[in-house]
């Protein structure tokens, strides 16, 4: 009986080895599986991720080259709005001569230079002068706009008007700088700024993209004024066209 036993006993002992055996067996091929899905889980993210990041060095290459591309058109319209100033600044001095306090010289029904209020307006334009020459065209703008709207018949007056066009170009506001020019050359039509100020206006209506318009106050200019500084620039200007 006993070795009955012992054959029984043997016998459970296998049974419940194998069981275990498969038990393991199968545990551990799930844990395989949940391994793999976690896996294939993180790779998937990480070429998202790697997707990602591609796209956002792309993004940063492309705004660095749109920022270099507005850093150069900002020296290329400083270099304009520099050229502008020489440009018409050494045309007026060859036709007004300067005199005592740095203002223009008076005209009939002005202010004489000698007096304390001449000389405040020659303080009042050379200031507003000032900050166009050191690049701060908003403010020139505004004491600009004070000058011709307090300065109103004063001989300074066109020369104001004409700077006020110039600082707004030079903020790419063409369109108020074309009306500006304009109602110089309408309001002061004898003043050695009108002929400046249709050329400035030419300038304007060709960097909006009207060429036929600029074609047409370069026209103008030089049936109006043939003899001004700027009416040569406007032929050669024409030449080219």
């Amino acid at each position: 009986m006993k070795p009955l036993r012992l054959v029984f006993l043997l016998t459970c002992l296998a049974a419940g080895s194998a069981h275990a055996g498969l038990f393991d067996d199968s545990e551990a091929r799930k844990q395989i599986a949940d391994l793999k899905v976690q896996v294939d889980t993180l790779s998937r993210g990480l070429l998202d991720l790697s997707s990602q990041l591609q796209n956002v060095r792309d993004e940063n290459a492309k705004l660095r080259g749109q920022f270099e591309s507005v850093t150069h058109e900002q020296e290329m319209a400083k270099k304009r709005v520099q050229d502008l100033y020489l440009d018409a600044d050494t045309r007026l001095r060859k036709l007004e001569p300067p005199v005592p306090g740095g203002a223009e010289s008076a005209k009939p029904g002005t202010v004489k230079p000698g007096s304390a209020d001449a000389t405040t307006e020659s303080q009042e334009y050379e200031a507003a002068l000032n900050l166009f020459k050191a690049a701060k065209y908003k403010e020139a703008s505004a004491a600009l706009t004070a000058f011709v709207t307090n300065r109103a018949n004063s001989s300074l007056a066109p020369g104001a008007q004409l700077w006020l066009g110039n600082a707004l170009y030079a903020q790419s506001d063409c369109k108020r700088a074309i009306d500006v020019y304009s109602q110089l050359a309408v309001k002061w039509p004898e003043s050695p700024k009108a002929p400046e100020a249709l050329l400035a206006v030419a300038n304007c209506q060709q960097e909006l993209g009207t060429p036929v318009a600029a074609r047409r106050t370069l026209e103008s200019l030089l049936a109006q004024y043939p003899e001004a500084p700027a009416a040569d620039t406007a032929r050669q200007r024409l030449k080219k066209r």
